[in-house]
């Protein structure tokens, strides 16, 4: 499934036009990439939650040279599956 054809789904399911379930999905997608680059978590009880994990930097290795590289300290988001997710899909 696409963005297109989540939008489609939503118009049908919350019987809306399409450019509503745009606008709705849009301001999801913005709501929770603006908690995560502030740095907060957004959870939807039995859905998941979406958090931010800082990474630690490391000492990786190029498979192809042998050569060792310094990948720097990141941070990056991190879905954790909820319970009825996970039902759902088992």
């Amino acid at each position: 499934m696409n963005k297109a054809d989540l939008i489609a789904h939503i118009a049908t399911e919350a019987k809306l036009s399409k450019i509503d379930a745009e606008r709705a999905l849009n301001a999801v997608i913005s709501g929770v990439t603006n908690t995560l680059a502030a740095g907060g978590t957004v959870a939807i009880t039995g859905f998941g939650a979406f958090a931010v994990v800082d990474r630690a930097a490391r000492v990786s290795r190029n498979p192809k040279t042998g050569e060792t590289i310094a990948v720097p300290a990141t941070r990056v988001p991190k879905f954790k599956v909820g319970s009825n997710l996970k039902a759902a899909v088992a």
